[in-house]
Formats: structure tokens, sequence, C-alpha cells
């Protein structure tokens, strides 16, 4: 095991060593395996590890297209999981649009505040009229009694069993190549955002740069594949691929900018 957590960071240790387990214990059993809702530097972490057993296999879902938050399940290579499995239901939330606009983190915050763990739901997608959310199945009947108001707005919460009513994304990632002298953090967001490398410490230092969803104030913080960066102001980023060294010892790699359509 201390070979694989060397790669990553230390604060990551306990989420390897719980994925470590579940790798062994679908080994024992010869039974699936599915995890809660992850975030992407989450998938990324399992899929190093548990790519490297030719005995099991990886699927994963979000259900909304290109979800950023995914269920996955760790098998034995001779199974194949059906959608069911990932126990995932879509809920439709209607409210008074004409007279109100809800933003992602009204329902974001509006779910957390029912006492629900950020990985039992997964993408909030929205639409002119109408949001649609992720939710676990297992806790889908406790949102749909008690999620009864986002902010001062009353909704109505519906299933979506017709995946043709799925809301598609609205996000678009564009991809563009770099090279970098290291992975800290100040050195990606100046290049990145072309900004000198001064601002770039400014803004980590007055805590407007979060890395997967937590503020990260340290400038030399090292930054790895599946990253993603929420940086007050300029949207948000992610390390798309990491492709190695150049010939001067530099980092090539693919950083990826959300568009918004």
């Amino acid at each position: 095991m201390e070979h694989l957590i060397q790669h990553f960071r230390k604060d990551e240790q306990p989420f390897i060593e719980r994925v470590m387990e579940w790798q062994r214990d679908v080994e024992y059993r010869h039974q699936l395996r599915l995890t809660d809702f992850l975030d992407p530097r989450e998938q990324f972490i399992i899929k190093s590890i548990i790519g490297q057993n030719e005995d099991l296999s990886i699927h994963s879902t979000g259900i909304f297209e290109e979800a950023e938050r995914q269920r996955m399940i760790i098998c034995p290579i001779y199974m194949q999981p059906t959608n069911d499995d990932f126990q995932i239901s879509i809920f439709s939330i209607k409210y008074p649009s004409k007279f109100i606009q809800l933003k992602h983190r009204d329902v974001l915050g509006a779910i957390l505040s029912l006492g629900m763990s950020r990985s039992k739901f997964g993408d909030i997608k929205l639409a002119e009229d109408e949001i649609q959310v992720a939710i676990s199945t297992e806790i889908a009947e406790y949102i749909e009694t008690n999620l009864v108001s986002i902010g001062k707005a009353k909704i109505q919460l519906e299933q979506v069993n017709d995946s043709l009513l799925i809301i598609q994304s609205g996000e678009n990632w564009v991809n563009q190549s770099f090279t970098v002298s290291s992975m800290r953090l100040d050195t990606i967001l100046s290049t990145a955002l072309k900004i000198s490398r001064e601002k770039s410490k400014l803004l980590i230092q007055a805590g407007k740069v979060k890395v997967n969803w937590t503020v990260r104030e340290s400038v030399s913080f090292e930054l790895q594949e599946g990253d993603i960066l929420s940086v007050s102001g300029f949207g948000r980023l992610r390390i798309q691929t990491i492709e190695g060294r150049t010939k001067k010892e530099k980092i090539r790699l693919f950083i990826g900018y959300l568009e918004q359509k």
C-alpha cells in the first residue's frame, strides 16, 4: 500500500485506504461495490488504484451527460452492472420561475440543510424554468418528503423516469495545452489565467481559490491530474491530463476551461 499512497496527497490517504478496502472486499466476496457520488479527483484515484487489478473492472455514471459527480461500481471483471445497480434517481424541481430565479448554490444549500452529505447527491442542472438533481435512491424518499422549499420559493418535486426529459448538459470544457515549470498552484493559475504570479498569489492568499471544493491558501500547494479549480471572478479550470516532461524538464499538460452556454 505504501508505494501507492506516496503518489497521492497526505490528506487523500484516508480515501485511498477506503478504496483499497473496497478492492479487497470485492475480491473476497465476488460482489459489486457501489460508491456514493464522487468528485472527479476521487474518481481518478479509484481508476488509478483499481485499474491496476486485471481481475476487477470499474463502471461509473452520474446519469446526466458528462456528469461531474458520479457513482462508481467496482466489480469482478465478468460482471456487467445495469443502470439500476447505480441506484440514482433524477428529480425535477418545479418552482415559480416567473417571479424568482434559483441558482445552483440555492439548491445545494437547501439539500445540505436537510442534513444530507454532499456525497449523497450528484450534479444539479439548471434550465430556463426547471432544475434537475441526481439523488442516491436510498435517500430519495426522504428528499421527496422534506425538500418543500428553496430559499423563499415553494417547490414541487417530481421524479424523472423518461431519459428523454433529462436536461442536457449546459457545460462545455475547452482544452488548451501548456508547458509549466512546476505544478504549484500559483504557477498553474498564473499560466492558465494569463495573469502575473503576484496576482495569482494574492487570489490564493485571499481565499478566493478552491481546489476540489476546498479553499487552498498555500501558493505552493501541488496540483495533480483530475483537480478542479474554482477561482473567484475567473470561473473553473480542470487539470485534464499531465503528458510528461519536455527535454528542458518542463511539464506538459492540458487544462480545461469551463464555458457556460
